[in-house]
This record gives structure tokens, sequence and C-alpha cells, in this order.
């Protein structure tokens, strides 16, 4: 069970003190039905952990709850309503509410459901033991299958019988896997690693787009490296990003991170795990439905690896951020930085990081308009004449100024007439 420190952190949690959820607890309670808040807000809670999603369970039917929320002025959205979710919003916050239920039939993604007043039964539905934690408005602990007891330490551990639960929700592999590297301490559950590497065929099911959010949400965990050692000994990661992972160069990124002062980067954590030198960026980001922005940089990363290597002048390092730009620089260096030899110390490759995150690069003090000014037509000679400015600027390290910039440009022109 939850100690006092814990049980106390409850009682006085913040987020069960807004106006916001005090409102929907109300609303709610005009259904003659018992709520309470569930999952994430209460465990996170108890972990002295931020809680940024509230969801509520309620014994109210959805058309009990709909009927409530219109009287108290609250708007309501059947977000899910077939598996008994509205979302509720108060106060311009949304909390979904989810009748009590039992899973009737499960086909490894989706279930249908019958709606219960049994609180145990809807707790033993659940995934994991740390996830099926209630509490009422008034912050007291409801645990109905102990749940409390794997939080000190944490540990994750499946509810029942693990297969059971994986076969419900194959995603539910990757969720055991995301929270082990955010919450768990120790050795990973054996019962529950040996059950996810039984019904990993399930994972076929899972879309893309999944994958992907579980994938990024495990990579910016604290134990991320860890766990992906143990995914990649089990064959898990080749199979969910097709590439050659590399654990030990993630964890190199890691070090880098933390003795750099920077925030995790779930996006160059992949990188480093999964990239090498010209390796296939648009494969990885086709097969994770990765954003525009995400594989822009993947791409950077993968296509300016050996040009960071290669550099041996603090004059080239600024013109290989001018070129690449200074995020897409910054990447490249950490990630070919873990993924070499040097020292995480090393003055070298500490100098030219500081130089990116010390040096803005400057704008080309001539364009377009100055051309036309000359009397230049806008076509491909113009842009090309830039380019050849552009080019004697930054191979003078970006110190000629404006006037000299229209010297220049006035020579190519004259040079093309």
């Amino acid at each position: 069970m939850a100690g006092q420190r814990e049980l106390q952190r409850l009682m006085t949690a913040a987020w069960l003190r807004t106006p916001a959820i005090r409102r929907v607890f109300e609303a709610l309670a005009t259904t003659g039905a018992q709520s309470r808040a569930v999952g994430g807000a209460v465990r996170n809670t108890l972990l002295g952990e931020p809680v940024d999603d509230i969801d509520i369970a309620t014994a109210a039917k959805p058309d009990a709850v709909l009927a409530a929320a219109g009287v108290a002025g609250l708007k309501a959205i059947p977000t899910g309503i077939k598996h008994g979710t509205i979302t509720l919003i108060a106060d311009g916050a949304s909390f979904e509410v989810t009748t009590l239920r039992r899973d009737v039939e499960t086909d490894g993604r989706h279930a249908v459901v019958d709606f219960t007043d049994d609180w145990a039964v809807d707790a033993g539905r659940r995934d994991f033991t740390i996830n099926a934690l209630y509490c009422d408005a008034d912050g007291t602990l409801f645990d109905p299958l102990g749940g409390g007891g794997d939080l000190d330490p944490p540990r994750i551990r499946f509810i029942g019988c693990a297969r059971d639960r994986i076969r419900e929700d194959y995603l539910r592999i990757l969720r055991f896997f995301r929270f082990s590297a955010r919450y768990g301490t120790g050795a990973i559950d054996r019962a529950g690693l040996e059950a996810c590497a039984a019904e990993r065929y399930g994972l076929a099911q899972v879309s893309s787009e999944r994958v992907r959010v579980e994938l990024l949400k495990l990579l910016a965990a604290p134990r991320a490296s860890d766990v992906c050692r143990i995914m990649q000994a089990y064959g898990f990661l080749v199979s969910l990003v097709g590439a050659a992972p590399a654990p030990s160069r993630l964890q190199r990124l890691i070090e880098l991170e933390a003795a750099t002062g920077r925030a995790a980067d779930p996006i160059l954590r992949l990188a480093a795990l999964t990239l090498s030198p010209c390796g296939d960026a648009t494969a990885l980001a086709k097969r994770l439905r990765l954003s525009g922005d995400e594989r822009a940089r993947l791409r950077t990363i993968a296509t300016a690896w050996a040009d960071v290597l290669a550099l041996d002048s603090e004059v080239n390092v600024r013109r290989c951020i001018y070129r690449l730009g200074t995020g897409g620089f910054r990447d490249t260096l950490l990630t070919s930085w873990a993924g070499g030899s040097a020292a995480i110390t090393d003055p070298a490759w500490t100098r030219r990081l500081a130089t990116a995150d010390s040096w803005q690069p400057p704008t080309l003090p001539v364009d377009g308009r100055d051309a036309q000014a000359l009397g230049i037509v806008p076509g491909p000679q113009l842009g090309a004449m830039l380019k050849a400015v552009e080019a004697w600027w930054v191979a003078a390290d970006f110190m000629p100024d404006r006037a000299a910039c229209l010297i220049e440009l006035s020579r190519q022109a004259h040079l093309s007439a």
C-alpha cells in the first residue's frame, strides 16, 4: 500500500482543488453514482510526479453523465460513447469521464464493452497495477487490486495474466516498455517481459502512428537506454524501426545531454539509436510516420554526419552552422559525437557545441532588390549572381559588410554582362 507521505500528497493535491474539477465532480454527484479520478493523475500524485491529464471513472451510465453535464452547464462531447467515454469541458479544461466497464470481446486492439457498477471489475480490465488506482473527490485512495504496493519502489506489472492483458490490446507491449523506462526501477518485470516476447506477433496490428507515439515517449524517459538494450536483445527494436539499432550510442547521447545541460530530445535520441553516416533517414521516417519537421531533422543528421566529423577549424564550424542552420548543426554534432570515441568532455567537440550555442549565423547583407537596382532582370541570372556573392561572403568568414557586398555584387554583374 501507499505510505502516509504518498497518501498526504493525494489528500492535498492541487489538481483536486481546482474549480474546474470540482464542477465536474459536483455534476457527476447528481447522478447518485460514485465517481473517482483514475489512473495517471492518481499514480503520478502518489509518486510525486507532475499531473497532466485527469481521467474520471464513474458508475453512472453515459446517458446519465450527459444529462448531468447539461444541467450543470458543462459542455459534453461524446468522444467514445460506445465505450462509455464522454469528454466534459469545465472552465476550458477537459476531463475524460468513462463509465465502469468490462471487456466482453477483444480483437487485440479494440473491445466490445459492457457497463458495470463493479469497481473491481473495471480495475481488472486495465493494463498495469499502478494504473488501477482511484481516488475520491476528497483525495481518498481506492486501491481494489493493491496496485499501491507497486509504487515503492515503482514496478511495472501487468494485472492478472500478462498474456491475457496483452491479447486484449497489443499496444500494451509497447506501453510495458515505455512505462518501464519512465517509472520502473530495478530489473524489468520478468513475467511481463516473457509475455511480451511470446505475444510479439500481435504488434503487427498496431498502427505506425501509435508505434511512433509510444517509441518517442519511451526515448524521452529516464531509463530509455536500459530498456532499449532489453528490447534489442529480444528483437523488438529491429522490427519497430527496420534498422540496426545502437543502444550504446543512445546511452552516449544521454550522457552528452546530461553533461551539457540539455533536456531529453526524443527525435535526437531516435537518430542516435537508429541512424549512421549516410543512413536511410527517409525509410525510418516513413516507417514511423514522422512529421515533416521530424523527417527534415533526421535527413539533415544523416546527410551532414560525415561533414561534421571532418570539421578541422572554427572557421569551418561557422560555415557548417550557416549551411545547416543552428538546430541542424547541433543535432548532427551531438549525434556524431555520440557515435564516435571522443570523450564527453573532449575540448574540440565542446568548443564546436559552444560555437553553435553562442554564434548567431548572419544574414547575407544584399538581396534581390539590390541586384535589380543594378539593372539585373529577375530570373536565373540574378539568382546565380546572388549565390556567387554569398559564396564569396561565406569564404571570407562572413566579415564583408553591406558596402563590400554591394561592390562584389556589382563586380558579378559586370562579369556577367
